[in-house]
């Protein structure tokens, strides 16, 4: 919320809810694009933005926003989508805050069309900057959007690859405390086996650190009906339990429509927590499928780190020769020669490759119309807007059956 009055009532709101939360401020699109004059004029003309500017509001105003809800036991984060974020990095420290999200590669392609170059090397400074917040006592935590790329279609092998890299990035520029993100997406099965994968790489390759995972419900075209955006949802918290995942981040039931009220977050986190704790406790991983998603994002990561000794230059070089290659991305940074499907289960595929150091998978080359692509991107809300359709309809005749046999009777 733009209002400052209004993100305290998030704020408290999201800290009195049945739930264990994390409270989240996330910025406007103004701030996000470092238009801050822009920003401050629509304050003044009592504008509502779709976010809160922070760089716009000023230190002062946002330490009126967290004063007495922040703290130990309700750690608040910045969410912000910017990538070029140096002025929101000052912003949130200046406010005594130290946790934010993002990534060179992750808030750059799907959000921008500034160069990955110089994205990598602003967000150098800004991690330059955290990592000096250490040296006064403070623990400032980065997260990593890396394995969110584009909310859908993007196979899992890269999703788990750049949430590493990303992660390497933090920690070349000297953060100690990381997150490492993946988006739930169209089967549940190979999300476990990616989430597994995440955490395998991570522990071999991110050492002493601290480090967790952190899950997102689903981030492309959202259900339509109530209950099958409710579905959804505890399906999201569900997956968090059985892969071990520290975090969640909710959507709500006006995911498809409008940004949600406080009450309908709030409503979000209860749901979501109601759902987890209902979940039995964690597998173990080895209990898992295998279809090749551990070698595959091992294999993108160790190619990318052989290209130069600094991950950032590593990860430009491999974005200009196609070694990394989102689907569907348009940057013009992004080589854009891969490809993938949903087959009928929905599970993700490539079906072009690029120049990327993986094989295509065994189901051959397919051709997508865009009309398969408009599909495959609604998939999530066709199947749980027919589970919501199914239960209702079942639901109505329980209730016809039990009405018949009370007139019997």
């Amino acid at each position: 919320m733009s209002d400052p009055r209004l993100m305290r009532s998030g704020l408290r709101a999201t800290r009195q809810a049945e739930a264990v939360t994390v409270g989240t401020i996330t910025l406007d699109s103004y701030t996000r694009l470092n238009s801050h004059e822009l920003a401050r004029r629509a304050l003044v003309e009592g504008v509502a933005l779709n976010g809160y500017p922070m760089v716009a509001h000023g230190a002062a105003t946002t330490l009126g926003v967290i004063e007495g809800i922040a703290g130990p036991d309700f750690p608040v984060q910045v969410r912000h989508g910017s990538p070029s974020p140096y002025a929101i990095f000052e912003a949130l420290t200046a406010a005594g805050l130290a946790a934010t999200e993002g990534g060179p590669v992750s808030y750059c392609l799907p959000y921008s069309r500034n160069p990955l170059e110089q994205s990598v090397a602003d967000w150098a400074r800004c991690c330059e900057m955290f990592a000096q917040l250490q040296e006064t006592g403070a623990e400032p935590h980065l997260e990593t959007f890396g394995g969110c790329m584009m909310g859908q279609l993007c196979p899992p092998g890269l999703l788990v690859a750049l949430a590493v890299l990303e992660a390497l990035f933090f920690k070349q520029h000297g953060l100690r405390s990381v997150s490492l993100s993946y988006a739930q997406q169209t089967n549940a099965a190979q999300d476990e086996e990616a989430i597994d994968a995440l955490a395998t790489i991570a522990a071999e390759l991110l050492g002493a650190m601290d480090w967790h995972i952190v899950l997102y419900a689903y981030m492309g075209v959202f259900p339509r009906t109530p209950t099958g955006a409710a579905l959804l949802l505890k399906d999201a918290a569900r997956l968090a339990v059985r892969t071990g995942a520290a975090r969640l981040i909710v959507k709500t039931s006006a995911e498809a429509h409008r940004i949600p009220s406080i009450a309908e977050n709030v409503a979000a986190l209860e749901l979501a927590a109601q759902a987890a704790a209902q979940e039995p406790a964690r597998r173990t991983a080895s209990s898992g499928e295998n279809t090749g998603i551990l070698d595959e994002a091992r294999t993108i990561i160790d190619a990318v780190l052989a290209l130069a000794p600094s991950v950032g230059r590593a990860l430009v070089q491999a974005f200009r020769t196609g070694l990394l290659d989102v689907p569907y991305c348009l940057h013009p940074d992004n080589a854009g020669r891969t490809r993938s499907y949903l087959d009928t289960e929905g599970r993700l595929h490539w079906c072009d490759v690029g120049s990327m150091p993986v094989r295509r998978t065994v189901h051959g080359r397919v051709r997508l119309s865009s009309a398969d692509l408009l599909r495959s991107l609604s998939f999530t809300e066709r199947r749980y807007d027919q589970l919501a359709l199914a239960d209702a309809t079942f639901s109505s005749q329980v209730t016809r059956t039990q009405h018949e046999k009370e007139s019997v009777s």
